[in-house]
């Protein structure tokens, strides 16, 4: 576990203690067959929270008022990173996607009727949520303005008719986020998901296999909700969603480089037993330079993070550089996870193991919260624009 200059001493014992609480209580309770069970995953998350609440490490990011801890970003990354050790152990501390962005729109935009219905509940982890902006082609996808969603007016509210997918935690969620059209623009929606006019078609079965709710398909057909279910100002969601999105991709950043560097802890645990042409892998220097490599991916990863998170404490913007903490942390764990892989050989390839796992988790960062083509092109069109005004 790496020291950043800045992290208080606090936000140090608090990652040491959920260090420990995720290898004693938590990785025991990883089993392959958790893989894509949205409901013995849901079971388990409400055998772990309270043991993470007796702990102590309960809620990183939420409220201390709420019984979180209440951490600014740069004390959270040490802890969440030591939290995504485990998939199951953003889970267990209650702060995995998309909970914690929902729960931070929720607080913000909220009105206190609409506070007083979801965000206690939520805050608790008595209940789920889920974002719903994402369509099958030809809707939004990366970019959120080809959005084919739409709600109309009517008497007391609105009609919402639409299809999303790949829909994370939408499975047993008791209330979505919905992003629908509307003649002033984007807009959000509380969709409470026992409305009739709300149809979960599926779970979608995807490379990451441990997303609390899965990946749903929804169907929104005459969907009707109230004047009170607008979340925030309509027509404002896309400046909402990119509020949204900052953050939540620092903190995907931050748990799973934690997963990076255990997968390169279990390849060199293997590597220092392992003897292969009469002597141990570990000395074989393609071995020590995979090894490096990874340990400078990692270490260039967290800094990227932590400036980044400095910059949000700091109510500094971000946009520029969330992208490119997002498209380098993205890729450099995706090495650092495909080096662990190539070290164990045949067993970084079996789920004997859970590298392999965290092989196909890893790989799914490239895409989701943005591709990294998309915030490529972002990056250099920005670029290009404060170089031509002169700024």
């Amino acid at each position: 576990m790496s020291d950043i200059h800045g992290v208080s001493a606090r936000a140090t014992a608090l990652a040491t203690s959920v260090r420990a609480f995720i290898e004693q209580a938590v990785i025991p309770c990883e089993r392959a067959t958790l893989a894509h069970d949205v409901e013995a995953l849901d079971a388990l998350a409400a055998r772990l929270q309270p043991l993470a609440r007796q702990a102590g490490v309960w809620g990183p990011r939420l409220p201390s008022e709420q019984g979180g801890l209440g951490l600014n970003w740069r004390d959270a990354q040490p802890v969440l990173e030591q939290a995504g050790r485990s998939p199951l152990g953003p889970i267990a501390l209650h702060c995995a996607p998309p909970e914690g962005p929902n729960i931070t729109t929720l607080a913000e935009l909220g009105t206190p009727a609409q506070c007083e219905r979801w965000l206690g509940p939520l805050i608790e982890g008595r209940i789920r949520s889920c974002f719903a902006m994402t369509e099958p082609a030809p809707g939004a996808g990366s970019d959120p303005r080809m959005l084919k969603t739409h709600a109309r007016r009517v008497d007391g509210g609105w009609v919402i008719d639409g299809h999303k997918w790949f829909i994370s935690g939408a499975q047993g969620a008791a209330v979505a986020i919905v992003m629908a059209a509307t003649d002033e623009g984007p807009t959000f929606f509380l969709v409470d998901t026992t409305n009739p006019g709300w149809h979960h078609l599926r779970t979608i079965r995807s490379l990451d296999a441990w997303q609390q709710g899965g990946h749903g398909e929804i169907s929104l057909t005459s969907c009707k909700v109230g004047a009170h279910d607008v979340l925030g100002e309509v027509g404002r969601a896309l400046e909402y969603a990119q509020r949204r999105l900052e953050p939540a991709r620092l903190a995907h950043c931050m748990r799973l480089i934690g997963r990076a560097a255990r997968a390169m802890e279990i390849a060199q645990a293997y590597v220092i037993e392992r003897e292969s042409f009469g002597r141990r892998l570990s000395e074989q220097q393609m071995v020590q330079a995979h090894i490096a490599d990874s340990q400078i991916d990692l270490q260039a990863a967290r800094l990227m993070t932590w400036q980044v998170a400095a910059r949000m404490d700091a109510g500094l913007p971000v946009k520029q550089e969330s992208a490119m903490a997002k498209v380098f942390v993205s890729e450099a764990i995706s090495r650092v996870v495909d080096r662990a892989v190539q070290l164990m050989g045949a067993q970084g390839i079996a789920h004997d193991h859970p590298v392999a796992a965290f092989y196909q988790e890893l790989r799914a960062f490239r895409i989701y919260d943005g591709a990294s083509e998309v915030h490529r092109a972002a990056i250099a069109q920005r670029t290009l624009r404060q170089q031509r005004s002169g700024a």
